[in-house]
């Protein structure tokens, strides 16, 4: 490292002499031009004649004669010569440029004096000084400093190799090429091909994955100008090499050439340089110092700037630099050479160009590191270890070299074991740690010997010791000779024999004559930390001082020897320990003889623990620093520290203990360790190793007793277990948790580690043998549930595949983009059949090829339990896919086989379980997707295919297939075991090949379906019988060839390659060029497919040519039934055949055309084609435009059409001249029977087979305003009856409606007119009301104009019938309503007069009162404001019985105001003398919030109407006043019969009062006392008024026990009582006895009224009923009755059966909410057969089943009064609701209907139910909530609607109806003016859509309300 440079003086001649040859050979390759100007330079006289080119064979010989006159030229002409040869040349290499240039300068110096040589009168001096600038004369500095470094490198290199046990070749180490991250752009310095050295490798060969593998010499070959990253783990060799690297361009062997400066600097004694520096001072104080003036430093520097490419600067070992590399932004500022910088901004200068930019830089360091380069390397390479070829031979040398016998015998002896062992053979694959590996095998086999025979040994020991001692001191060291665990004395590649680590002789063995000693069995530790134990005791054992031990060892721990050797040196033990710990925490691999006592560090030297490093330190002085043999066992004695002392605290352990990742990331933090220690931690937490713990802590400061070392053993595996039972590992953390769990030998943490775990994912890792022994361990805890490996991106070497088949209970293995290659796969498949749980593998993106995954296939047969196997992208070829094909013919599980092109190749098989079950097995399926075909390939796969057993599906898309390959697969098809398809996409182009595979439809009798598409994309799918999604008829086949640009003429072929396939059902020629002439072609040959039931001829041209010609054809091919053609963008053509037997007449057929713009003249030819059609037919033209010539021609056909059936313009009608002409249809064709018109919506024309009694018609939404309005009133006016006429929407307004009306008489009209939604006002109001004075055969009217804009007409053709008029929201004002009297006063038939919401005063209605009463004539009048409530309504009524004279009746209920007016003739002579008021015969004031005190007002008024007699006050709160002011006013009303005052509220004082008062009041027949409580001494005063009663109302009432008998003993007395109602009354047994008593005796009883009043509890109770049900036997006059919620049961319904018969008066029976079932209900039905006036049937809420409906369909025919029946909440099902049906189709008197939550029905089942309600034209109300309707059940529903013209609600909430049946319903609405309500809540319509529904129509309720 002192090396000087002085260099001797040479003569210039003799240098020439020396370099003649190599100058002859760069001369002769220069331009002749530059030879030419060299030879100018000699004398004339000696110069020669000659022509220079390029391929001159006499210039060598010319090039020698000149170099020959030079070498015996004066000194000055030869210095000129160099000189002008070194200016002019190209490629002269660098040492010699600068040897010559400084022998030239140097001898041109001391003869510059001289006088110049004359040649022909010429000086032949040197070339000018300006020719002079390219090459700087730096005399004979660079070269002499080149020299000196080389004699450095190569004596540095002597001293390194001296005790290396193999030679180092850059050629034979292996480099793994990776890709840098450039993260910016630097110019490219690599050198021309000139300039490169080294050899060329050989190709790599195929080590199982493939990446790309070079040597190192190939590596650094084109590194020149780049920074180059070398990377490698501790041990790897990189100082080495880096120093035999510099020693190979000493030799100028390297690939760096010698004239370049080789700089070598290490990072460890960089980090020695605190302050800053110069360039100069780097080189000259640090590097090599140049004795000298400053002179040729700076000579050498300016140099080295000027030429920066001429450099090599090697960094080796970043890893342990203590610095950071500063990364520039590009093209940062330059940094100053001269100026002083800190070592790390010199590094990162040369690192990012900015210093010495274009010289080569090459970097030494580990995989962590390389973060900290991104974006500065060109290069990056990693240092592959060494395999085991290359580890035997170097145990092989090492025991070899060793010169004793008894070494060289167990050399191979050590070579198998070391190859045994996972772990040995991992440490070895890193030269550093081979030589340990062989220290520790030397040291268990000589321990398996006697004693006696390793006395050989000890000797040994004894004189290495000794001459230990003497070398200590005068040891010649290297400075900077080596960084750590690899640079010290020869590690790399390790020392021969013994001498290593720093000292010569400390293990130099020999024999001395004595007899070698035999080998013996030795064990190898089972962990890695567990060997490191064996390796200190091989290190501690070679201490000459040691005793000897013979202790035996046990198998399952550790051996007793290695535990009394670690206490034989526990002290020394615990302070390398603790140094070991504290160079953890420190982040120290260094220590100074301060650090540690002399003692120990002359033991840790003697024994080989401590190797000694020379450093330099800053003042350029040496010190000698020590480190441990390898970083790994500074990092084993820090985990030993860790394990043995209590000074290491539990929160220091927990804070090292961490999982490590392989993924390098730029934020970890950099250390200098291998990150081992927490594996040692965990190794040391074993039992195995608390013997070897307890003896290394009995220390002064250890921890000393077991039970620590156990406690803190237990305190490592509970923080190993709490990462088994995380579930956020990384794929490299998991792995680092297998060896952990490995190194603990815990295998419940191993099975802890799976749990949870289905799969471990472990990707873009390098995987060693040892990592897959590790998941061996782990994995193999995972039982019977199995567990999956994911080795995605990872690389392994082959040996790993050797470990795998340890890894127990695998069930799926993937191997994904790991580059494995033949060779690996043989391995890998060679393992797995030794995996017999394996069910899946994934082996996609590799490089297999068809070799490789020939050998995969190999293991289907023999694993017998895989289920899926992947191979996707593996660069192979359907060769490799014939082969699996067939091995998957001989494969009784397989399922499934997918090949796409290069990407997917995917095998699945199904378990071997369903083999073995009954279930019927899916065949399996291949698809061959994008192969590349021919002819031959084609032939070869289909005979495999042929031989594979049954295929649900083949699938070859993606691969074109000319003509010949379509022959060649449809002559295998026949012979293809497809069950289902064989789909083809984009793999046939013409229709050449089209028609080819046509042929497989007659040639191959299993070809079901065909389906060919040659447009893009290119689709073909040829379907067998079990591919059909739809069972048909087996005989059916089915050709499609759309889109495939078929002409007419292509026709012929196809039909030819066809045959006689008579069985074609569907023939698809869509979106082709066929066009008219082609349809023509198409038409023809219809009568030769006699099964076709639908052809497809759309997107063909055909256009308004083809029409005529369809047409023609519907009329004339009896099969052909429909055919629908459509235009807008895509043009449609389809006919539709049905082949059935019924006669001609009777099928209907139709013609569509849709979307299209039909010309008048079109539309005359069309009607004319279709009038020759014989069968009902339906022409469609909706969607198209209509003119109104158009129509006109239309209208002229209608006639000729006899059998047209339906006319559909449905969005065609484009004005209102051309709806109101299509109504003219009604006179044109009295087949008409219904006319729908809306312009640009739903219309219809519907004719009958003859001609039709009347029609309706609806013109809606048009706007109809006078000539059009005078049009259409002229044309109803001449047309035929009409059961209803719409004219709603049509923008009338008053004048249009008044224009309407006054033509009414003049129409035809039966049932009704709408003309809502027209702008009607107040006056049109009036209008309407006049209509029904003069028009007779209207019966009513119906006016809204609020929201609903409501106008309907009622019509009628009975003479005199009763007319009503209904007004609301209409806004009355005060003449308004003074006008609407006046009308009706002079319209005697308008009886009934409805007012609703029209805002009405009090004023107003008294008004209109008086002025109904002036006309005396009978009328009535119900009038509803809101404000009709409390007070007002009193004064109201108050008001309108001092007004109204002939009033009737008046009331109040709630607010409305309910009164009847007789006619004049209808008062009695006696009542016309007295006050007019006494004409009232009933005063009611029902449910209006009224008080007591409120009727103060009425007894004015009240006591004036003598004639009163009845008087209802009921649901309000009387109160004391109210009982009161009826005690009053009771006395002056001798007529009153009937009074009711039903309580909302118990009130005591009411009836407390009102008894007496009752007593005295002997007219009263009918009281109602419901809801009051009833004292004692009330019931006493009743029991006196009870029996003069006709009907008695004491239901919700209250009394006690005494009281209530009292009331029912009365009953027993009242034999005239008709009326009996005690609902919810509390009856105890007692009185249930009393009143069974009671009814015994009255059989008057015409209503029997006892709901809920007898409720049976359980069967027990069932018998309590039956005495009171008894007492209703005489009951013969009974007309109504009702026993709801007695939960009577079959006793009680057959008791009440053998009553009915007598009862032949009921019309009411009510049991709901009873236990009756299915048997009893069918009994009740067959008894109520004899009550043939029944109206009502109530047997809701019990258990009725279908028996009971099937009576139904057989009694409630005859009873034909039946108005009402409810049977919701049964269990009636699907047959019952057929019988149901039937019997509701007989009730033709029917108003309600209920028949919600029958549980067992559906929307199938209630289908016939919605039906049979089209036979009820009294039908009003209809329930069908919570049955689970759906669509069909909305739609039935909506075709029954327009029948049934009273119906008025239907409830169908909670079902399934979704959009369409509410769409279905909206629309029948629109034919339904009558009905008021459908509940629709909680159906499956949208919340939107329900919203637009009801903007549409208010009748549509989506509410719970």
């Amino acid at each position: 490292m002192d090396e000087e440079v002085d260099p001797d003086n040479e003569n210039v001649n003799s240098v020439l002499a020396q370099e003649s040859s190599e100058l002859l050979r760069i001369i002769s390759g220069q331009t002749p031009a530059v030879i030419m100007k060299l030879c100018e330079m000699m004398p004339s006289e000696e110069r020669w004649d000659m022509v220079l080119g390029p391929c001159s064979s006499s210039a060598t010989h010319h090039i020698k004669a000149m170099l020959n006159y030079y070498i015996r030229a004066k000194v000055a002409d030869c210095c000129n010569f160099l000189q002008s040869v070194c200016i002019l040349c190209e490629n002269i290499p660098m040492h010699l440029e600068s040897r010559l240039m400084s022998v030239a300068g140097n001898a041109n110096n001391d003869c510059e004096n001289s006088s110049p040589s004359v040649t022909d009168g010429k000086t032949s001096s040197p070339l000018s000084e300006k020719q002079l600038i390219k090459r700087p004369r730096i005399g004979n500095h660079w070269e002499r400093y080149i020299a000196a470094v080389m004699r450095l490198l190569q004596r540095r290199w002597e001293r390194l190799s001296e005790p290396l046990v193999r030679d180092v070749q850059l050629e034979s180490v292996w480099v793994s090429l990776r890709t840098p991250n450039r993260g910016r752009d630097r110019p490219d310095k690599t050198p021309g091909s000139a300039e490169k050295g080294g050899r060329t490798p050989e190709p790599d060969g195929d080590y199982g994955f493939m990446e790309s593998r070079v040597t190192l010499e190939t590596f650094l070959n084109g590194c020149a100008g780049k920074v180059t990253i070398l990377v490698g783990p501790a041990g790897s060799g990189k100082t080495l090499l880096m120093s035999c690297l510099g020693q190979l361009w000493a030799q100028r062997l390297a690939p760096i050439p010698s004239s370049h400066l080789f700089v070598l600097l290490e990072f460890r004694h960089l980090n020695l340089l605190s302050c800053p520096l110069s360039l100069s001072e780097l080189l000259f104080r640090h590097y090599l110092p140049l004795k000298g003036c400053n002179e040729a430093n700076r000579a050498i520097v300016d140099y080295l700037i000027s030429n920066p490419e001429q450099s090599c600067w090697v960094l080796d070992g970043y890893d342990e630099f203590h610095s950071k590399i500063t990364k520039q932004e590009l093209h940062g500022e330059p940094l100053d050479a001269d100026k002083s910088l800190p070592v790390s901004d010199l590094v990162s200068g040369l690192l990012n160009r900015q210093l010495l930019p274009g010289c080569t830089v090459v970097v030494t360091c580990r995989a962590r590191n390389v973060s900290d380069l991104e974006g500065l390397s060109d290069k990056v390479g990693h240092l592959l270890g060494w395999d085991r070829h290359e580890i035997k031979e170097y145990v092989d040398n090492f025991f070899g070299l060793k010169g004793h016998s008894s070494h060289k015998a167990i050399g191979p002896q050590a070579a198998d074991l070391l190859l045994s062992s996972r772990h040995l053979l991992a440490m070895s694959s890193l030269p550093g740690l081979c030589n340990t590996c062989c220290i520790c095998l030397e040291y268990l086999l000589l321990e398996a010997r006697e004693p006696s025979k390793r006395e050989i040994h000890r000797e040994s020991g004894t004189e290495a010791r000794r001459n230990a001692e003497s070398n200590e001191e005068k040891e010649l060291h290297i400075p900077g000779g080596g960084r750590g665990e690899e640079g010290r004395r020869g590690e790399s590649y390790g020392p021969r024999g013994d001498q290593r680590r720093g000292n010569d002789d400390i293990l130099t063995d020999g024999t001395n004559g004595r007899a070698q000693p035999t080998p013996t069995e030795a064990q190898i530790p089972p962990t890695l930390t567990q060997i490191y134990l064996t390796v200190l005791c091989a290190f501690l054992s070679r201490d000459p001082d040691a005793t000897e031990s013979n202790e035996g060892s046990n198998a399952t721990s550790i051996p007793q020897s290695v535990v009394c050797t670690l206490g034989r040196y526990r002290s020394e033990l615990c302070e390398l320990s603790q140094l070991a710990w504290r160079g953890v925490e420190e982040s120290r691999i260094l220590f100074t003889k301060e650090d540690i006592s002399p003692e120990v560090l002359d033991f840790s030297i003697r024994t080989g623990l401590f190797s000694q490093v020379e450093l330099r330190r800053e003042d350029g002085g040496l010190v000698n620093s020590y480190c441990f043999n390898h970083l790994t066992l500074q990092e084993f004695m820090a985990a030993l520290r860790i394990m043995t002392s209590a000074d290491v605290s539990d929160t220091q352990l927990k804070k090292r203990f961490s999982l490590k990742t392989r993924w390098t990331t730029k934020t970890d933090q950099r250390t200098v360790f291998t990150d081992f220690l927490h594996q040692y931690v965990c190794g040391l937490a074993s039992p195995c190793c608390t013997d070897a713990l307890v003896e290394v802590a009995r220390t002064s400061g250890g921890s000393g007793g077991q039970s620590w070392v156990q406690k803190r053993q237990n305190l490592v595996l509970k923080l190993l277990k709490n990462f088994c039972q995380s579930n956020t590992l990384t794929g490299p953390k998991i792995l680092d948790l297998c060896h952990c769990v490995q190194e603990s030998q815990d295998h419940q943490l191993a099975k802890q580690a799976v749990d949870g775990r289905s799969t471990l994912e472990l990707r873009n890792i390098r995987l060693l043998p040892t990592d897959i022994d590790a998941l061996a361990f782990v994995v193999s805890s995972a039982g019977d549930n199995g567990i999956g490996l994911d080795f995605g991106a990872c690389s392994m070497e082959l040996e790993c595949f050797d470990v795998l088949p340890r890894c127990r209970y695998i069930h799926s293995l993937r191997f994904c983009c790991a580059s494995l290659t033949v060779t690996g796969a043989a391995s890998l498949v060679s393992a797995l059949q030794d995996c017999p749980d394996i069910t899946e593998i994934n082996l996609s993106d590799n490089n297999l090829k068809d070799e490789g995954i020939k050998h995969v296939a190999d293991i289907f047969l023999k694993t017998l339990r895989l289920i899926s196997v992947k191979l996707g992208r593996n660069n192979s070829s359907l060769e490799a896919v014939d082969y699996l094909i067939g091995k998957m013919s001989s494969c009784l599980n397989f399922q499934n086989f997918n090949a796409d092109g290069v990407k997917e190749l995917t095998v699945t098989f199904s378990q071997t379980s369903d083999l073995n079950s009954y279930k019927t097995k899916s065949e399996p399926t291949i698809s061959l997707l994008n192969q590349k075909w021919c002819k031959t390939k084609m032939q070869k796969l289909a005979n495999s295919l042929a031989r594979c057993p049954a295929l649900s599906v083949l699938d070859i898309s993606g691969g074109h297939l000319d003509v010949e390959t379509l022959r060649m697969l449809t002559k295998f098809v026949p012979k293809f075991k497809v069950t289902k398809k064989i789909i083809a996409n984009d793999c046939c182009s013409s229709v050449e090949g089209l028609v080819v595979l046509t042929a497989l439809l007659s040639d191959c009798p299993a070809v079901v379906e065909l389906s060919i598409r040659l447009q893009s994309p290119v689709q073909v799918s040829i379907v067998f019988s079990g591919g059909r999604e739809k069972a048909v008829n087996e005989k059916s086949k089915i050709l499609c060839l759309s889109c495939c640009d078929l002409l007419p003429a292509h026709l012929g072929k196809v039909w030819r390659s066809l045959g006689a396939s008579s069985d074609l059902t569907l023939l698809d020629l869509s979106s082709n060029c066929l066009g008219k002439k082609g349809l023509k072609k198409l038409l023809e040959v219809l009568p030769r497919l006699g099964s076709i039931q639908e052809v497809n001829a759309s997107n063909n041209g055909i256009g308004r040519e083809g029409v005529p010609l369809l047409a023609g054809a519907l009329c004339s091919h009896n099969n052909l039934t429909q055919i629908h053609i459509s235009g807008g963008d895509r043009e449609q053509v389809i006919l539709k055949f049905c082949h059935d037997k019924r006669k001609d007449k009777q099928r209907l057929k139709m013609f569509r055309i849709n979307n299209s713009s039909i010309l008048p003249s079109n539309v005359t030819t069309l009607c004319r084609q279709l009038a020759y059609c014989r069968s009902h037919l339906e022409l469609d033209l909706s969607h198209s435009s209509l003119t109104d010539e158009a129509i006109a021609n239309l209208l002229k056909c209608l006639t000729k059409m006899t059998s047209l059936q339906r006319l559909n313009v449905s969005h065609s009608i484009m004005s209102t001249s051309g709806a109101v002409m299509l109504v003219k249809c009604l006179n044109v064709c009295q087949r008409v029977t219904s006319v729908e018109l809306r312009p640009q919506s739903e219309s219809f024309i519907c004719f009958g087979i003859v001609k039709a009694e009347e029609a309706s018609c609806r013109l809606t939404h048009c706007r109809l305003k006078g000539d059009e309005l005078e049009r259409l009133l002229k044309i109803l006016q001449q047309g035929p009856h009409l059961s209803n006429l719409n004219l709603s929407s049509n923008q009338l307004g008053d004048e249009g409606v008044k224009r309407f009306l006054d033509s009414l008489e003049t129409l035809k009209i039966t049932s009704y007119v709408n003309l809502s939604g027209n702008g009607l006002t107040q006056e049109g109001v009036l209008d309407v009301v006049s209509v029904l004075c003069n028009c007779n055969h209207v019966s009513g009217g119906e006016v809204c104009l609020g929201a609903e804009q409501k106008c309907l007409i009622w019509f009628t053709q009975c003479e005199g019938c009763v007319k009503t008029l209904s007004v609301r929201e209409s806004r009355l004002e005060h003449d308004h309503l003074i006008r609407l009297a006046e009308i009706v006063s002079i319209c005697p038939s308008l009886i009934k007069l409805e007012f609703k919401n029209n805002m009405l005063d009090s004023d107003w209605i008294a008004d209109f009162v008086k002025l109904l009463n002036s006309s005396q004539r009978g009328v009535s009048v119900s009038i509803e404001e809101y404000w009709i409530r409390s007070e007002d309504a009193v004064s109201l009524l108050c008001r309108c019985l001092e007004l109204g004279s002939n009033i009737h009746t008046i009331g109040v209920n709630n607010t409305t105001l309910h009164l009847s007016l007789m006619k004049s003739t209808e008062l009695s002579e006696d009542s016309a003398d007295l006050n007019p008021s006494m004409a009232t015969k009933k005063i009611s004031v029902v449910d209006c919030a009224m008080e007591g005190h409120h009727l103060a007002s009425m007894e004015s008024v009240i006591t004036k109407c003598s004639s009163l007699t009845e008087l209802d006050l009921s649901h309000n709160s009387l109160g004391a006043e109210g009982a009161e002011f009826l005690c009053s006013v009771l006395p002056s009303l001798p007529n009153l019969t009937s009074l009711s005052i039903d309580s909302k509220e118990t009130c005591v004082t009411v009836v407390e009062k009102l008894s007496e008062a009752l007593l005295q009041a002997k007219a009263i027949q009918c009281l109602n006392l419901s809801g009051h409580v009833i004292s004692d001494s009330a019931a006493h005063v009743m029991t006196r008024i009870v029996p003069t009663l006709r009907s008695l109302n004491l239901s919700h009432c209250e009394w006690s026990a005494a009281g209530g008998l009292q009331l029912l003993g009365a009953l027993g007395e009242s034999v005239r009582l008709e009326g009996l109602c005690l609902d919810s009354v509390q009856l105890s047994e007692e009185s249930r006895v009393c009143l069974a008593h009671a009814l015994r005796n009255i059989k008057s009883i015409r209503s029997l009224k006892l709901n809920k009043t007898a409720t049976a509890t359980g069967p027990s109770k069932e018998n309590e009923v039956l005495p009171l049900l008894a007492a209703t036997e005489g009951l013969t006059l009974m007309k109504e009755i009702e026993l709801n919620g007695w939960r009577m049961a079959d006793r009680g319904i057959e008791q009440l059966s053998r009553f009915l018969p007598a009862w032949t008066e009921l019309r009411k029976i009510s049991l709901s909410k009873n236990l009756i079932s299915d048997q009893s209900g069918d009994q009740l039905l067959e008894a109520l057969n004899r009550c043939c006036h029944l109206e009502e049937l109530h047997l809701s809420s019990n258990s009725l089943g279908d028996l009971t409906a099937a009576r139904m369909a057989l009694v409630l025919p005859s009873l034909t009064h039946i108005t009402v029946l409810d049977i919701a909440e049964n269990k009636i099902g699907e047959e019952g609701s057929v019988n149901l049906a039937k019997a509701v189709t007989c009730l033709k008197n029917l108003t309600k209907l209920q028949c919600g939550r029958l549980t067992s029905v559906g929307t199938s089942e209630l289908c016939d139910v919605a039906a049979s309600l089209a036979h009820c034209p009294l039908i009003q109300d209809v329930g069908l909530g919570w049955n689970n309707c759906g669509d069909k059940v909305a739609e039935e529903l909506a075709r029954v609607m327009p029948l049934c013209q009273k119906l008025t609600r239907i409830d169908l909430e909670s079902n399934t109806v979704s959009v369409v049946g509410a769409e279905a319903l909206v629309r029948a609405l629109q034919l339904c003016p009558a009905l008021q309500l459908i509940r629709l809540w909680r159906n499956k319509v949208p919340i939107s859509v329900a919203k637009r529904l009801s903007q549409r129509d208010r009748r549509l309720n989506f509410s719970s309300t």
